[in-house]
């Protein structure tokens, strides 16, 4: 009984130090697999992190930079020598760009015999060629002022999707309301509500197709003027008195006398009939008067 309480115990300490081993043996794997996917994971996975946000960020920032819906416009005012010539040019080269002429005026100043050319001329190009057109039409005359500007109409463009996709949804339902409608008032509500959705919706499409085309085709805006040109002559009476010859002003002297001899022709002339009506009977008067 004494022998088998000992083997007993015996065996009892053998599983007891088994279980022991086993115990810390897999203690010190789970150990060794917690620092290798915990710790040493965890540095890879930070590591990793790190290099892809050092890796990631730069590309990420660049898309959410060209996701940005941009308008560029610029303005240009140029003093050229020949305004048709000109305007052909820049049509020509934005054509080549595959831009277009969006608007355009012109405008024909006189003074005497002078006359010259203004006008503006908007041209439409693609926004990846607006930096190179732009820089061309600046070459083309002398610059008297010149401006670029961006809007961002990402924050709009993204209220219009949602505005869109909603009043779409309100419009699906108010269809499916309008099929199943029976009576006539609730029909007539229907059709004024869903026709207020229509309309709204299409306002909100022109809208959202215009902001995507201003974004698509920048705006550049060419004003041009010929310079003014000089007169060849100098007018009269911008001459002064002593600048005159004295051959010139002896000959302006002798018509000067013609024409005041002209004037006194003239004007007995028209005195004459006066003299006669009146004339006749006055020197009757006098002479009776002298008789008296």
């Amino acid at each position: 009984m004494a022998g088998s309480h000992r083997q007993l115990v015996a065996l009892s300490l053998v599983v007891l130090v088994v279980l022991t081993g086993c115990a810390g043996m897999g203690g010190n794997d789970v150990a060794k697999d917690n620092a290798a996917h915990g710790n040493g994971g965890g540095s890879n996975h930070a590591n990793r992190g790190s290099s892809n946000g050092q890796s990631d960020s730069a590309p990420q920032s660049t898309l959410s930079v060209q996701q940005r819906m941009l308008i560029r416009n610029g303005n240009v005012s140029l003093s050229v020598e020949d305004f048709e010539e000109t305007r052909t040019m820049l049509t020509r080269l934005a054509g080549k760009r595959g831009g277009f002429v969006s608007d355009s005026s012109q405008r024909v100043h006189r003074r005497g015999n002078r006359t010259w050319k203004s006008g503006e001329v908007v041209f439409r190009v693609p926004k990846s060629n607006f930096s190179a057109f732009f820089d061309r039409v600046k070459r083309q005359g002398e610059v008297a002022e010149s401006n670029t500007g961006t809007a961002d109409v990402t924050d709009q463009l993204v209220d219009l999707k949602a505005r869109l996709t909603n009043h779409r949804s309100q419009r699906d339902k108010l269809r499916s309301l309008y099929e199943n409608a029976s009576d006539t008032d609730a029909v007539l509500s229907v059709q004024k509500r869903l026709s207020d959705v229509q309309s709204e919706i299409e306002r909100l499409e022109a809208k959202q197709k215009s902001l995507k085309s201003r974004v698509a085709y920048s705006t550049v805006t060419v004003r041009m003027h010929e310079s003014v040109p000089a007169s060849d002559t100098k007018v009269s009476h911008e001459k002064s008195w002593y600048d005159t010859g004295v051959v010139a002003a002896f000959l302006d002297s002798i018509d000067g006398v013609a024409v005041v001899l002209r004037a006194l022709v003239v004007g007995a002339a028209y005195a004459l009939p006066y003299l006669a009506v009146l004339g006749i009977p006055v020197g009757a008067v006098v002479v009776f008067w002298r008789r008296q």
